[in-house]
C-alpha cells in the first residue's frame, strides 16, 4: 500500500488495530495459565513424578552402581508415555488416569566412558489428585505397546 501522506487512513488504522488485537487474544488463550490449565489437565504432575523415577534409577538400578562424579548413569531418555485405558473396577477406585512409560539411560564407566544401555518401565495411576508409580512390565521403547 502506498500511502499519499505516509501514513495509513481511520479505517485502515482501525484495521490493523483490530489485528493486532485478535492476535494477542489468541496468543494469551494458548498460554498455559497455570493453575487453572493444569487443574484440568490429567497429566498435571507427572514430569515431577519421571523426575522422581530418573533419580530412583540413578540410585538404584545395577547398570548405575558405579558412579563416576556422583553419577552412575546418563543420556536419560523418556521414550514413550501411553495413556492407559481405565477399567471399571479402577474408576470405581478413583483412578482418574493412568500412564505407562519407558526409560532408556546408559550407564558410566570408572573410566567417564559409556557403558551399557539400560532400560526402566513404570506404571503411573492418578487417584485423588496423588500420584503413584508401580514398576510396569517390558513395553515397546517407542510406542509403549506392551511386548
Amino acid at each position: 500500500m502506498r500511502y499519499a501522506r505516509g501514513l495509513p487512513s481511520s479505517s485502515e488504522f482501525a484495521l490493523v488495530r483490530s489485528a493486532l488485537l485478535l492476535a494477542a487474544l489468541v496468543l494469551s488463550a494458548c498460554s498455559s495459565g497455570g493453575d487453572a490449565a493444569s487443574s484440568s489437565d490429567p497429566n498435571a504432575g507427572l514430569d515431577a513424578q519421571i523426575l522422581a523415577w530418573r533419580n530412583d534409577i540413578e540410585a538404584s538400578h545395577p547398570a548405575c552402581a558405579t558412579k563416576v562424579e556422583g553419577k552412575g548413569c546418563e543420556s536419560f531418555e523418556v521414550t514413550c508415555k501411553g495413556l492407559q485405558e481405565l477399567t471399571p473396577e479402577e474408576q470405581a477406585k478413583g483412578v482418574t488416569t493412568r500412564v505407562v512409560a519407558a526409560m532408556r539411560f546408559s550407564a558410566r564407566m570408572a573410566d567417564g566412558s559409556t557403558g551399557k544401555s539400560g532400560s526402566a518401565f513404570a506404571e503411573f495411576s492418578k487417584t485423588g489428585g496423588e500420584w503413584t508409580r508401580t514398576e510396569a512390565k517390558p513395553v515397546n521403547l517407542s510406542t509403549c505397546a506392551p511386548v
